[in-house]
């Protein structure tokens, strides 16, 4: 049967790459923002309309008035903000080695929770050698080692180093032997076929996966070249191949079969053939892998083994760097799994072996279905489809094109060191996210909800339109510095993800206690000063872009602000705010823009309120992160 197009293999792993990947973490946590956003602008915004409506105040005032509380509300830096820290955050991982593809997965990157690897070239060197080539008794044979280098040497399938380290362990004189065919390896049959042309016959040599190649064998043959039955010696094959798998060792089986004057093979022509022997393959231990495996723990990242190898192999891995290899899955075990079942198991398993291509695809989706953010770690075709449904697929440098290009991050090293620090790094950028949005939402909601407030008893809006977007361009000018502060190390210690019911706590917290100081505010103009319309907007004004942009250095950290050093950008541009906010009553532009000049008194009392404002959001800071978790 032939398959062309859609049909063939490379084509359905094409089909999958078309579809659109699954939602990730991240757009998750953005759309359920907006959502929120949404919910508490629609019913400030049209509560507020209705009543200055009910109050007899003009309709369009009203209107634009709501309308400018709705721009003032919504942190409109969001996206630019999103982009810039994604942007840094890339241009510093790309000094540590890690190219990003696409911006977004940094953050998924830094939420990441388990990251599912191969065992070859990430966990081990990857420099696979020939340790032996044994008769079926385990000793040492140069008839077993000859045939297959004649299935190396023949083979013209994609390159691998298993048949680069037959080809290299030693050299034969192949010039009497002839290439007439062969059936390439495939992830089903797991065997490779060449048939060759001998002096004396056309034979068909066959490697492979040991219990696959055992499967097309009816004889064995002996040291001294006598053919037994299969079923006499498959125990002790079996024995033989589980104590080098025991030890970490790749045991792969050889088998030949005459084939008369045939000068064609097919897969059906893999049967009743001669077990010759082992060929037995080593792959060490990288040196730093298990200090890196302890190192992705520490920042609550838990790795699990995905790999294709035999099951004895996987778990001698697993239990070499630590991981319980009790805790074991493979291939035939997910085949009669249901989903559900599979959900259920996959937060224990920390190794799957003998797994099919797209068995990793499962295992990915069962992850995310169980809660976690996953990362996958992938080179070759067979991992496309795993690294297109991961929420941040992560390849190397010298990857298949196919996986470089379904994944969101590469690697110039495959090294699980270099993924630390990617980590480290997205962590670095997603807490830069969240400061804006704490200081965003905080402030903006506060600053709202007092001028929600202070329009219904007031005789006049508290601010004009046109003010209220000026406060919201001043206060956004230090907050567009957020993508280069520093970030305290707790808040890159473990994964973080958005959380809308901490924002929405935070935001009813901080917005709270800036309106008190707001009111306080109104009461100090109206009582103390008894302002006039036009100098209580300047006023209020002043104090609202000032206590905004001060309270940015409070709660962009969870330590007390004096102990927590933000950037030079930051303390900068909010610096500048807040002398221009001083000078703008003064300058010509106050006519324009509706304000006068205040007096002296007004800006010690000023100073007053700002001071409480702060020490207020220390106290209140403390208080909500010792009974708000996140």
């Amino acid at each position: 049967m032939v398959h062309i197009g859609s049909d063939t293999e490379f084509g359905k792993v094409s089909g999958r790459l078309h579809l659109r990947p699954p939602e990730t973490e991240f757009e998750r946590g953005i759309r359920q923002f907006g959502y929120l956003l949404l919910e508490v602008t629609v019913v400030l915004v049209v509560a507020i309309f209705a009543v200055n409506v009910y109050l007899a105040r003009p309709v369009l005032e009203a209107f634009l008035f709501s309308l400018a509380l709705a721009v003032g509300l919504t942190p409109q830096l969001l996206p630019a903000i999103i982009s810039i820290n994604l942007a840094h955050g890339a241009k510093r991982m790309a000094q540590q080695k890690v190219i990003v593809k696409r911006l977004a997965s940094i953050e998924n990157f830094g939420s990441m929770t388990v990251f599912c690897s191969d065992k070859t070239g990430t966990l081990t060197e990857g420099l696979v050698r020939l340790k032996a080539a044994c008769d079926i008794t385990g000793n040492p044979s140069e008839r077993v080692l000859l045939h297959g280098a004649l299935n190396a040497s023949f083979e013209t399938g994609f390159h691998n180093p298993i048949d680069e380290a037959i080809r290299t362990a030693r050299s034969f004189d192949l010039s009497p032997y002839r290439k007439l065919d062969e059936e390439p390896y495939d992830f089903v049959r797991k065997r490779l076929s060449v048939l060759v042309a001998t002096p004396t016959a056309h034979l068909m040599v066959t490697k492979g996966a040991l219990a696959n190649v055992l499967t097309v064998c009816s004889t064995a043959e002996t040291a001294d070249g006598t053919l037994v039955g299969l079923v006499t010696v498959r125990d002790a094959i079996q024995s033989q191949m589980a104590q080098w798998a025991g030890q970490g060792w790749r045991v792969l089986g050889l088998a030949s079969r005459e084939m008369g004057a045939r000068e064609g093979i097919t897969k059906d022509d893999e049967t009743d053939m001669t077990f010759l022997g082992f060929l037995v393959f080593e792959d060490p231990i990288k040196a730093d892998v298990v200090e890196t495996i302890g190192r992705l723990k520490s920042l609550g990242v838990t790795l699990k083994i995905v790999t294709g190898d035999n099951r004895l192999v996987a778990a001698h891995v697993g239990q070499a760097i630590g991981l319980s290899n009790g805790n074991l899955l493979t291939g035939e075990d997910l085949r009669q799994m249901s989903d559900e079942a599979l959900v259920s198991r996959v937060n224990d398993v920390h190794v799957f072996a003998e797994v099919e291509p797209n068995q990793k695809e499962r295992i990915i989706l069962a992850l995310k279905k169980a809660g976690h953010v996953v990362g996958y770690g992938g080179d070759g075709i067979n991992d496309a489809s795993a690294l297109h449904a991961a929420d941040v697929g992560v390849s190397v440098e010298s990857a298949v094109d196919v996986a470089k290009e379904a994944a969101d991050i590469v690697l110039l090293e495959k090294d699980l060191g270099i993924l630390v620090d990617g980590v480290q790094e997205g962590r670095r950028t997603f807490a830069n996210t969240l400061k804006y949005v704490f200081m965003a939402t905080s402030a903006n909601f506060g600053n709202m909800f007092s001028m929600a407030g202070a329009s219904l008893f007031l005789s006049f809006l508290p601010l004009l339109p046109k003010q209220i977007l000026l406060t919201n361009l001043l206060t956004d000018i230090p907050e567009m510095t957020i993508a280069g502060d520093r970030v305290d190390e707790e808040l890159i210690d473990r994964p973080r993800r958005w959380n809308i019911a901490f924002i929405r706590k935070f935001m009813l917290t901080f917005g709270l206690v800036s309106s008190i100081f707001d009111y306080l505010t109104f009461a100090v103009l109206l009582f103390v000063f008894h302002a006039g319309v036009e100098e209580f907007r300047t006023g209020w004004f002043v104090e609202s872009v000032i206590s905004a942009s001060i309270i940015v250095l409070v709660v962009r950290t969870r330590r007390p602000f004096i102990r927590s050093r933000p950037s030079r950008g930051l303390l900068v541009a909010t610096l500048a705010v807040v002398g221009l906010t001083l000078l703008l009553p003064y300058t010509p532009l106050r006519g324009p823009l509706g304000f006068v000049p205040l007096p002296p008194l007004f800006l010690a009392a000023l100073l007053c309120i700002v001071v409480g404002y702060v020490a207020a959001a220390e106290v209140a800071k403390k208080v909500f992160y010792r009974y708000v978790l996140y």
